[in-house]
């Protein structure tokens, strides 16, 4: 086979498996849209509340439906790896990412803190991969003018998050279980 026909060939196949890649997370991120609402926008600084812990590099993994963490959230950016850098308020969590939206995560929303080795594809082997679980409010804006049974329910995610520097694993852990306080939290 010719040179030219061969090369031809391998862009051909190349451009086919980068189109179904791009269709299947099209159809992750549309099949999420209805079953996870968009999570609250992140508030201005100074809504953030005090700093509970300094900024922290780290590598945003993913968001999955809590307890499946091979359930991967395509829908509001929530599937996309980035790298990020968290920083902890009396208010909240701010994931502030690279390429991708920011994410806020309001602190009665945090239910718990966990270590895991892996999640979604991205596996450590040991326990480097800090899981904060939070519920995503339901979507006030898609409930208005429906009944009160037709609201959407609020959704629990597992968002992971590995810290760049193996130091700020349990601080970051530590800061996320603070929010999580359950007796702060009513259906814990």
């Amino acid at each position: 086979m010719p040179v030219p026909v061969a090369v031809g060939l391998w862009v051909v196949l190349g451009v086919v498996l980068l189109a179904l890649v791009l269709t299947g997370r099209r159809r992750l991120a549309r099949r999420t849209r209805g079953i996870v609402p968009a999570p609250p926008a992140v508030p201005g600084e100074a809504d953030r509340g005090a700093v509970v812990l300094d900024p922290v590099d780290a590598l945003y993994v993913v968001s999955t439906l809590a307890g499946d963490w091979l359930a991967r959230v395509g829908a509001h950016g929530l599937g996309d790896r980035s790298r990020a850098t968290v920083t902890v308020h009396d208010d909240g969590v701010h994931v502030a990412r690279a390429g991708a939206p920011d994410l806020w995560i309001p602190a009665d929303a945090v239910r718990a803190g966990a270590l895991s080795p892996g999640m979604a594809g991205k596996f450590v082997g040991k326990d480097a991969i800090v899981v904060v679980t939070w519920q995503v409010p339901g979507d006030p804006v898609a409930a208005t003018g429906t009944a009160a049974s037709d609201a959407p329910e609020p959704v629990r995610l597992d968002t992971g998050l590995m810290p760049r520097h193996h130091d700020d694993v349990p601080r970051l852990l530590a800061a996320l279980q603070d929010l999580a306080d359950p007796t702060d939290k009513e259906d814990q």
